[in-house]
């Protein structure tokens, strides 16, 4: 018998699935695409369990992150049968590289603010610059080191740097050379030396005369006292005599060499070595090398006797060498060379555009040497533009102190200073070189010794030529038993028996606190450096003295001991700021470059009066 109901339609999806489930294997493994396998791979590790926890927890606080992320570690620790050790290491890896990205950010913003003021115009002269005259080598010398010398393999003149602690960066450096008599210098200059005491070089010596007696442009950098003034003046000394003993300088000739010094009182102490070297050539019978001193509050007609003669060496500040320039009585025509003593404090002083304009006075090509105890990244790459495959010679860090300078911190009360100053004198024994900030507080620290019975003297910006100079001469010769000086006495000058330095008031920067405390432990001597700080002291300027004693290894005060910075949260950070060279602060806190910017912005919203056409 045969149903009448009609039979159910199957369509062939129905059909295609029921086969497939006939044919369905219990051994059977889903295919998992690749990018999914990684995805288990990573989560497994732990990578991706960190990743998203960090990109959910965005707005959390620090320690509702940690904890949820311990959590979350655990669970995936017990899931996957991962050990605690293999946690940990992974772990850790995630904590360096988001600490190196940390760093490489906090460089690449350091980097965009030093290009940001970094200087644009170059350091040439204006028609060198209008006729895109560009020297590319150094200038030729007749002076060449010894054979000895110059058939030794460069590893023995590695070896000797190292040992110095000499970092010489260039091409083509010269040999160091370790006695004066290698140098080549005659017997008049030789027996100078002995006089002076002096028997062998210096490190900054050793590197620095060979290099500039080849023609090089040279930056020098060593710390205070340790005798740079020499490397320069010797050679100058001796391209004049070489130029006078091929043509007599003829009247009104001349200078062959430049010295720049942004004191006046360095230009003086500068100029009296120039001439005592010089005397001990005349003395032997060589012929004379005519030097003159122009500085400001001095007559200008002893310079002019000796340009009138013929000038052969010509120490100078930038202001009194500016205005006998733009009057034209020297001219520098025949000068081939140009040292900027103090370099980078007579950029900061703003003599910078001075310079550029002397620049453009010279005739031709010249050898052009840069030196300073404290010369950041900043002076140097700005300076470099007007030298010719420079060489940096480097003894010791730019803006390190003295290690033979003891540094004393004191926390003195501002109304307590004057009869600290007393109890400070009484550590050593005369002459004793002190240093205040302001002209005021100079004369008052003059007047208070005064009154009760000590010899003292005090020079600043304030007081004219003739007593500034007088009262140097005065203590130099030790009539008078203490100094008292602004920032004026603190770069440069050369007070080799000074044992004790005091510093009344910590200046705005560190780099005039490591000028004041190098006129004490020069050329190898022990020295003491006492300095008086208060909660008025800048905090930037006392993280910058921490570092400082840190690095010269000397006693940090309870109160320095417990300032923190940025370069302890990151050890990597720990080489300072690049503008200013300060070890406490990095150049995106540097104090004074945002002084530098307020003065720039002041400037520019001053109205310009004299433009106006009413006046």
């Amino acid at each position: 018998m045969t149903s009448n109901v009609p039979p159910i339609k199957r369509y062939r999806r129905e059909e295609d699935k029921d086969e497939a489930d006939e044919s369905d294997d219990s051994n059977y493994t889903p295919y998992v695409p690749v990018k999914e396998r990684k995805k288990q791979q990573l989560f497994k590790l732990g990578r991706l369990v960190q990743l998203s926890n960090e990109a959910a927890n965005i707005g959390k606080s620090s320690s509702e992150n940690e904890h949820d992320s311990d959590m979350n570690q655990e669970e995936m620790g017990r899931k996957y049968n991962i050990s605690l050790f293999d946690q940990h290491t992974e772990l850790k890896k995630i904590a360096e590289n988001k600490k190196i990205s940390e760093v490489e950010k906090q460089l690449k913003e350091e980097e965009k603010i030093l290009e940001s003021v970094a200087e644009k115009k170059a350091l040439m002269g204006v028609a060198e610059l209008a006729k895109g005259i560009q020297y590319e080598e150094p200038i030729k010398t007749s002076w060449k080191p010894p054979r000895y010398v110059l058939d030794k393999p460069p590893y023995v003149h590695d070896a000797i740097r190292h040992k110095l602690k000499i970092l010489a960066e260039g091409e083509n450096i010269p040999p160091p050379l370790k006695t004066f008599k290698d140098m080549k210098f005659p017997k008049p200059i030789l027996l100078g030396l002995d006089r002076r005491g002096i028997k062998k070089p210096t490190p900054i010596q050793v590197q620095g005369i060979p290099t500039i007696l080849s023609g090089r442009d040279l930056i020098g950098i060593a710390f205070t006292g340790s005798g740079k003034t020499l490397v320069f003046v010797l050679p100058a000394i001796m391209f004049s005599l070489e130029q006078e003993v091929r043509l007599p300088f003829v009247a009104n000739e001349g200078p062959y060499a430049l010295i720049i010094c942004p004191s006046r009182e360095l230009a003086k102490q500068t100029h009296d070595i120039v001439r005592y070297y010089c005397g001990h050539l005349q003395q032997s019978g060589l012929p004379e090398i005519r030097s003159a001193l122009a500085i400001g509050g001095t007559p200008i007609n002893e310079t002019m006797a000796v340009i009138n003669h013929g000038c052969h060496i010509l120490t100078a500040t930038p202001g009194r060498l500016m205005d006998m320039l733009d009057k034209k009585m020297i001219n520098l025509s025949i000068c081939r060379y140009l040292c900027m003593d103090e370099a980078d404090r007579m950029i900061d002083m703003g003599f910078e555009e001075d310079i550029r304009t002397i620049f453009s006075y010279f005739k031709g090509q010249r050898q052009t040497l840069l030196f300073s105890a404290t010369m950041p990244k900043k002076i140097q790459n700005f300076a470099k533009s007007a030298l010719v495959k420079p060489i940096t010679i480097n003894v010791g860090r730019a803006g390190a102190a003295s290690m033979n300078v003891a540094q004393d911190i004191e926390y003195v009360k501002q109304e307590a200073k004057m009869v600290a100053l007393l109890e400070c004198l009484k550590k050593t024994a005369p002459p004793v070189l002190m240093f205040a900030e302001k002209k005021q507080d100079v004369d008052q620290i003059h007047e208070y010794l005064l009154m009760k019975g000590v010899e003292a003297v005090a020079i600043h910006g304030g007081k004219d030529q003739e007593e500034r100079s007088k009262g140097v001469e005065q203590f130099r010769n030790q009539e008078k038993d203490v100094l008292v000086a602004s920032d004026v006495a603190s770069k440069g000058l050369d007070f080799p028996d000074v044992q004790h330095v005091i510093n009344y008031d910590m200046p705005d920067d560190i780099e005039n606190y490591v000028h004041r405390i190098g006129r004490t432990g020069r050329s190898g001597t022990k020295g003491l450096a006492t300095t008086f700080v208060n909660k008025a002291t800048d905090h930037f300027v006392l993280l910058d003295l921490k570092y400082l004693l840190i690095e010269a290894k000397q006693k940090v005060p309870q109160f320095l001991a417990e300032l923190c910075s940025e370069t302890e949260k990151n050890p990597e950070l720990a080489d300072g700021c690049t503008y200013c060279g300060g070890l406490g602060h990095r150049i995106t806190d540097c104090p004074k470059l945002e002084a530098t910017r307020k003065e720039q912005a002041a400037n520019m919203r001053k109205p310009d009066f004299l433009s106006n056409a009413d006046y």
